[in-house]
C-alpha cells in the first residue's frame, strides 16, 4: 500500500473524505462531553481533522488537549456548549472562525449577531469558551495558542475571527505582578542593562519587552525600542542587544518598560496577509487576564479590531480586561463600543494604526481605564461608515466622546497626534443628543458634551511626535457641564510634546499639573476655569495662552491659584496672555501665587 494511503487508512480517513472537506466542508459534531483528542467524543468516532467544520453541541463540554501542527487548520469551530482548554499542558488551535452562539448553525456569516440574537436567558447555560479561568489560569511554563488562519472562500472582511454572540469568552494566562513599570534610572545609549523602578514577578528570560521613547523629533520618528530579556535579577534587567537611544529615568521624567509576552496568545497566522480580529457582542460575558493579542486588526475596516466589545450594553458589568498585551495592531488595540461597566486595567498597547484605547460612539459610560500604557498609536484614516464622522482616527493613545468614565494612572507615550483626546464636535449633520444610561439603569437622551468625568486622575503623556499631550474638547462649542459639576483633572504630567494642554471645555478644575512642552496651556476656553498648582517648565513660546489663541476671547471666569514658571525660554513672548475680547461681559481673571524660577529670557534681561 502507498505510504500516504496507508496513513489515511490508519486514522480512518479516505481520499474521498478529504476531497469532500475541500469542496464542501464536512461538519463534525460532538457526541458527548470528553477530550478533544478522544474519538468517542465525536459523532462517527473520528477526531476533527483539517478543513472540517466543528460544532460542540449544547450541554457538551469538550476539553481541548491538543497541540496541533500548523497545517492542521479547523475551518470553523461553533460552540453551543463549552470548549475549555487544558491548563496543565501546552495547546495550539489553528482555526478560521471560532464562534460562541447558542445555536445549531455552522454558518460563517452572522457577524451582526447583536441584531438577531434574543435576550440571553439567565437560566440557560451560555455557549462558552474557556482558555483558562480566573480561578485556574493556564499554568506558567505552558502555553495556549490560538492562531487565526484565513481560509480561501471565507469573507476577508470578517474572517478569520473569534466572535462571542451572547456567550461567554475567557482568556486567562499566568499572572504578572506588573505588566509595565517605570525606569528606575536613565538607560544610556549603548546600554545592555536597565534598572526598573520596582521588582517584578512573572517576567522571565526570553520575554519580549519594549522601552518607551523619552525624546522625539517632531513629526519624524519614534524612539521606542523592542528587546528580549536576557537576564533578570531584582530590578536589574539585561537586554539581548544594546539600546540605540537614551531612555530617561530620573527626576520628573521616567520612561516605561513594558512586557509584551504572555502564555495565552491569540494571533493572526499571517500578519502580512489577511489578519484576524476578536469580538464580544450583545449579551456576552467573560473576562481576560494576562493574555496576548498580536498581529490582529483589519486595516481600514470598521468594527474589525484586535479586541472589540461591540454593543454589549451592561452585560460586561463585573467583567474586566486585566494585564493584557495588545500589539502590532492594524486597527486599534481595544475598542469599547456601546458597552458600559467594563474595567480595563494594567494593559499594554504597543503600535496600532488609529486610536489605541478607544470608546467609539459616545454612548459608553461607567467604564474604568486604570493603569494602562499606550505606546505608539499611529495615524490612520477615517473608517468607512464610522459612527462619529468627525473623528480623524489620527493616533490618540486614549480617545473618547463621552467623558462619563474613569481614566486613572494611564500613560500615553510616543503617540502620533494625541496622548488623550476628548472629541465631541457638534455639526448640522451630527447631533450629540444620544440615549445615555442613567445611574438608575434607565435611558435618557442627553447631550454627551455636558457629562463630566467620573474621575480623571494621575494620567501622564510624554514623547509624542505629533500635536497634543491632552486635547480636552476641541470643537465642543462652549457646551459642557454646569459649574457645580465641572470636569476635574488631577495630578497630571505632560512632557516632551508640542502643545501641552488644550482645554476647550467650559467648567474645568485642574489641580496639580506639570507641563514641559513647546506650548503650555494652549488655545483654552476660559469659561469657569480654575487652576491650582500648575507648573509650566521649559517652554519656548506661549506658556499660558490667551483664550482661543488668535481670537483672544474670554467667555467667563478664570482663576489661577499657584502658577509656577520654571526655566522658561519664551523668546520674548509674555508668560501670561490675557484675552482682550470680553464676548459675554462675564470675563474676569484672577491670579494668585505666581512664581518665576530660573528665569532665562535674554530678551527680558536686556
Amino acid at each position: 500500500m502507498h505510504r500516504f494511503a496507508f496513513l489515511l487508512a490508519v486514522v480512518g480517513f479516505t481520499a474521498a473524505s478529504l476531497v469532500q472537506a475541500a469542496d464542501k466542508p464536512v461538519v463534525v459534531r460532538s457526541a458527548k462531553s470528553g477530550l478533544w483528542s478522544a474519538g468517542e467524543t465525536w459523532d462517527g468516532g473520528k477526531v476533527p481533522f483539517a478543513g472540517v467544520k466543528v460544532q460542540i453541541r449544547p450541554e457538551h463540554t469538550v476539553r481541548y488537549d491538543v497541540q496541533a501542527a500548523e497545517d492542521l487548520v479547523i475551518r470553523s469551530l461553533h460552540i453551543a456548549g463549552t470548549l475549555t482548554f487544558a491548563t496543565d499542558k501546552s495547546t495550539q488551535l489553528n482555526v478560521g472562525l471560532l464562534k460562541m452562539e447558542a445555536t445549531d448553525s455552522v454558518s460563517e456569516e452572522g457577524f451582526d449577531c447583536e441584531a438577531h440574537i434574543e435576550e440571553v436567558d439567565p437560566n440557560v447555560p451560555r455557549a462558552t469558551l474557556l482558555v483558562g479561568t480566573p480561578e485556574q489560569t493556564v499554568a506558567a511554563g505552558n502555553k495556549a495558542l490560538i492562531r487565526l488562519v484565513y481560509i480561501e472562500g471565507m469573507r476577508k472582511e470578517s474572517c478569520p475571527a473569534i466572535v462571542c454572540c451572547g456567550g461567554r469568552m475567557d482568556f486567562h494566562g499566568a499572572p504578572l505582578s506588573r505588566t509595565w513599570v517605570k525606569l528606575g534610572a536613565t538607560a544610556a545609549k549603548g546600554a545592555k542593562e536597565v534598572t526598573l523602578a520596582e521588582e517584578v514577578s512573572g517576567w522571565k528570560v526570553g520575554d519580549k519587552i519594549v522601552l518607551t521613547a523619552t525624546n522625539t523629533e517632531y513629526r519624524k520618528e519614534f524612539f521606542s525600542e523592542e528587546r528580549t530579556i536576557a537576564a533578570l535579577d531584582g530590578t536589574k534587567l539585561t537586554l539581548n542587544e544594546p539600546l540605540e537611544n537614551e531612555h530617561l529615568g530620573e527626576g520628573d521624567y521616567h520612561g516605561e518598560v513594558a512586557n509584551l509576552s504572555r502564555n495565552v496568545v491569540v494571533e493572526s497566522a499571517n500578519p502580512d496577509g489577511v489578519r484576524g480580529h476578536t469580538m464580544y457582542h450583545k449579551g456576552s460575558a467573560g473576562s481576560i487576564s494576562y493574555a496576548e493579542f498580536r498581529h490582529l486588526g483589519k486595516k481600514d475596516t470598521l468594527g474589525r479590531y484586535s479586541l472589540h466589545f461591540h454593543l454589549v450594553g451592561t452585560s460586561m458589568r463585573g467583567s474586566s480586561v486585566v494585564g493584557a498585551s495588545i500589539w502590532d495592531s492594524h486597527n486599534r488595540w481595544l475598542t469599547i463600543h456601546g458597552t458600559n461597566y467594563l474595567v480595563v486595567r494594567d494593559c499594554v498597547g504597543f503600535r496600532s494604526i488609529g486610536h489605541g484605547f478607544f470608546l467609539e460612539d459616545g454612548t459608553e459610560v461607567y467604564n474604568v481605564l486604570d493603569h494602562n500604557l499606550a505606546i505608539e498609536a499611529i495615524r490612520g484614516k477615517r473608517l468607512p461608515k464610522q459612527v462619529l464622522p468627525v473623528d480623524e482616527n489620527d493616533g490618540a493613545g486614549f480617545w473618547w466622546a463621552n467623558s462619563l468614565n474613569t481614566f486613572t494612572r494611564n500613560v500615553a507615550a510616543a503617540c502620533d497626534a494625541y496622548g488623550f483626546r476628548f472629541e465631541a464636535t457638534n455639526s448640522s449633520s451630527l447631533k450629540l443628543d444620544l440615549p445615555i444610561m442613567q445611574p438608575d439603569g434607565t435611558m435618557k437622551v442627553t447631550d454627551i458634551r455636558t457629562l463630566p468625568f467620573v474621575r480623571f486622575d494621575g494620567n501622564e503623556v510624554h514623547s509624542s511626535r505629533g500635536l497634543y499631550g491632552i486635547n480636552l474638547g476641541e470643537g465642543v462649542n462652549h457646551a459642557g457641564p454646569d459649574a457645580r459639576h465641572p470636569f476635574i483633572v488631577r495630578n497630571t504630567k505632560i512632557w516632551d510634546v508640542h502643545y501641552g494642554f488644550r482645554p476647550q471645555v467650559p467648567s474645568l478644575l485642574v489641580e496639580n499639573m506639570l507641563i514641559k512642552s513647546h506650548y503650555g496651556v494652549y488655545h483654552p476656553n476660559f469659561e469657569n476655569h480654575l487652576y491650582r498648582n500648575l507648573t509650566i517648565r521649559q517652554t519656548n513660546t506661549e506658556p499660558f495662552n490667551r483664550g482661543h489663541d488668535d481670537l483672544s476671547e474670554q467667555h467667563g471666569v478664570l482663576a489661577v491659584d499657584g502658577l509656577t514658571f520654571e526655566n522658561i525660554r519664551s523668546g520674548g513672548m509674555p508668560l501670561i496672555q490675557i484675552s482682550d475680547d470680553n464676548k459675554t461681559g462675564k470675563a474676569v481673571s484672577h491670579f494668585r501665587n505666581v512664581k518665576l524660577v530660573d528665569w532665562n529670557d535674554n530678551s527680558r534681561q536686556k
